[in-house]
């Protein structure tokens, strides 16, 4: 009998061992998450407010050199007006376009002589990354969105579009000397303001001789 019950205590101690190492126990964000992934295509997202929303609007744009001339002036209420983000933080996102001439084409961007002004800016024409582009024109909510993996990823495939279907046709034809027009997303710090060294992220760009 003794031997009966040893067994049976052994047998149940393995069922028990078996039974708990089965079972796992998962965060419930991180299951959502985990199913947010599959169910949200942020590519179709991202080309549906690429084609409904960012290039109707691009006709909002305000133009560079009047922005760079409102911070100069009064800073605060420039931002206030013509910026958006998303978090309280000093990064501020705008839409704006202008005119201008190349006067170097270098390996991550061009740089170019703004008309008017003639103050240098760049244009990225390699890495485009971040959330300018997503971020410029307020039109995006993030209570869309189930996590920030997911807006993010919209991010990402802005990003993607403005790399495979913006720049490469721009990119062959482009010279030193050539007149673009660029409407597109910049990034500024409310904080640390610096206005001799702007990046624009292009979201249309047109070149002529």
């Amino acid at each position: 009998m003794k031997a009966k019950a040893v067994k049976y205590i052994v047998a149940v101690v393995i069922i028990a061992v078996v039974a708990y190492n089965s079972v796992y126990f998962k965060k419930l964000d991180e299951v959502k998450a985990a199913r947010s992934a599959k169910d949200f295509n942020a590519d179709a997202y991202a080309q549906t407010f690429w084609s409904n929303k960012l290039i109707p609007n691009l006709n909002k744009a305000i133009d560079l050199n009047q922005l760079t001339a409102l911070l100069s002036n009064d800073a605060e209420k420039t931002f206030n007006t013509y910026s958006h983000a998303l978090g309280i933080g000093n990064l501020r996102y705008f839409l704006v376009k202008g005119k201008g001439t190349i006067t170097s084409i270098n390996e991550d961007d061009i740089a170019v002589s703004l008309d008017s002004s003639k103050q240098s800016i760049t244009v990225a024409t390699e890495y485009i990354f971040g959330n300018a582009v997503r971020d410029a024109t307020g039109l995006i909510n993030i209570n869309e969105f189930n996590n920030t993996m997911d807006f993010n990823n919209v991010s990402a495939e802005l990003n993607k579009i403005i790399r495979q279907k913006v720049l490469p046709p721009f990119k062959q034809k482009v010279k030193k000397g050539n007149i673009i027009e660029f409407t597109g997303a910049v990034e500024l710090n409310k904080e640390h303001l610096d206005l001799s060294n702007i990046e624009v992220i292009p979201v249309r760009i047109i070149g002529n001789e």
